[in-house]
C-alpha cells in the first residue's frame, strides 16, 4: 500500500514538472515571438532613414536607377553641394531663432496660464480651460487660407515675427493642458510658505513652483522643437523671400519644373534632421515621464 501511495505521489511530482517545463518553454517561445515582432517594427521604422542615409552617397544617376542598392563610394560631394545649394548657414540661423523663440515663449505662457487654470477656482476659468482645449480639435488645414488671406492683406506676411506668432498660439493650448495637470500635482503648501515669508504672487510662481516643473518643460521643449523644426507648411505659407528660408524649405531648392536632384537633397535631409536627433536623443527619457505626469496628476 505505502509503495502504490510511494508511485502515485512520484508520478504527480512527475506530471506537475512536466506543466512547469511547457509552461516554461511556452514563455520562451512567446518571448522570442514579441522579440522578433520587435525588431521587424524596428526595422520597418529604420528602413526610410537607412535609405536616406545610403542615397545621400550616390549620385541621381543611381539612386533613379536603384534606390536600394548601397554606394560604390562614401564621399561627402553631396553634403558639400547641399551645403551650398541650400545655403545652409543661413537657414540653420533662420530655424533656430524661430525654434527658440517660439519655444521660449510657448513655455511661458503656457506655464502661467496652467498655473491660473490649477490655482483660481473661477467659475470663467473652467469654461476658458475647456475652450482653449476644444481648439486642440481644430485642424490647420481648416484655418491657414483664412489666416493667409487676413495677414496677407494687413501686409504681415513674410516676416519671422507672424510666423513665431502662429506658432505660439497654435501649440500653447496643449502646454497648457499639460501644466495645468504637473501643477495640480504641486502641494500648495509650499506656495503658502512663499506667501508667509512674503512673496507675491508673480515671485512664488519664478521662484518655487517653476523650478518643479523641470520634467514638463523638458518634454514641452523637446515637442515644440521637433514640431517647429520640422514645419514645412506654415513657413511656406508665411515666409516668401529665400533669405527668410527656414531649413526644411531650403530643401526645397533642388526640386526644378521637371526634375529633382535626389543625391544632394538626402544629404540635405540628413543635414536638416541632424540637430533634432541629437536633442531628442540626448532628452528623450524626459518625454514619457512628463507626459503622464502632465496628463495624470
Amino acid at each position: 500500500m505505502s509503495l502504490q501511495r510511494s508511485s502515485y505521489q512520484f508520478n504527480q511530482v512527475s506530471s506537475v514538472n512536466d506543466v512547469k517545463d511547457k509552461g516554461i518553454g511556452l514563455k520562451r517561445v512567446l518571448s522570442f515571438l514579441k522579440a522578433g515582432s520587435l525588431f521587424i517594427t524596428l526595422i520597418i521604422f529604420l528602413l526610410p532613414f537607412i535609405l536616406i542615409v545610403m542615397n545621400s552617397f550616390k549620385t541621381t544617376q543611381q539612386f533613379v536607377e536603384n534606390p536600394f542598392s548601397f554606394p560604390e563610394s562614401f564621399k561627402s560631394d553631396n553634403f558639400i553641394n547641399a551645403f551650398n545649394s541650400m545655403d545652409f548657414s543661413r537657414g540653420f540661423l533662420n530655424s533656430i531663432i524661430i525654434t527658440m523663440v517660439s519655444t521660449i515663449f510657448i513655455i511661458i505662457f503656457s506655464s502661467m496660464t496652467g498655473y491660473l487654470f490649477a490655482r483660481f477656482k473661477w467659475k470663467i476659468n473652467k469654461i476658458l480651460f475647456f475652450t482653449i482645449l476644444s481648439s486642440m480639435t481644430l485642424p490647420f488645414q481648416v484655418l491657414m487660407i483664412p489666416l493667409v488671406k487676413i495677414y496677407g492683406e494687413l501686409g504681415l506676411l513674410n516676416m519671422r515675427s507672424t510666423l513665431i506668432f502662429m506658432h505660439i498660439g497654435f501649440m500653447v493650448p496643449f502646454g497648457i493642458f499639460l501644466f495645468h495637470g504637473f501643477i495640480k500635482g504641486i502641494p500648495f503648501e509650499l506656495e503658502e510658505a512663499a506667501f508667509i515669508e512674503g512673496c507675491s504672487r508673480f515671485k512664488t510662481f519664478f521662484l518655487v513652483v517653476f523650478p518643479l516643473l523641470k520634467p514638463i518643460i523638458v518634454t514641452l521643449c523637446i515637442l515644440d522643437v521637433l514640431a517647429i523644426w520640422n514645419d514645412y507648411l506654415l513657413p511656406s505659407l508665411i515666409l516668401q523671400s529665400p533669405e527668410l528660408r527656414t531649413l526644411p524649405l531650403s530643401v526645397f531648392s533642388f526640386f526644378s519644373s521637371y526634375s529633382v536632384d535626389f543625391a544632394p537633397l538626402m544629404a540635405g535631409l540628413i543635414m536638416t534632421i541632424i540637430p533634432v536627433l541629437v536633442l531628442y536623443l540626448l532628452l528623450q527619457k524626459y518625454i514619457i515621464k512628463g507626459i503622464t505626469q502632465g496628463a495624470l496628476k
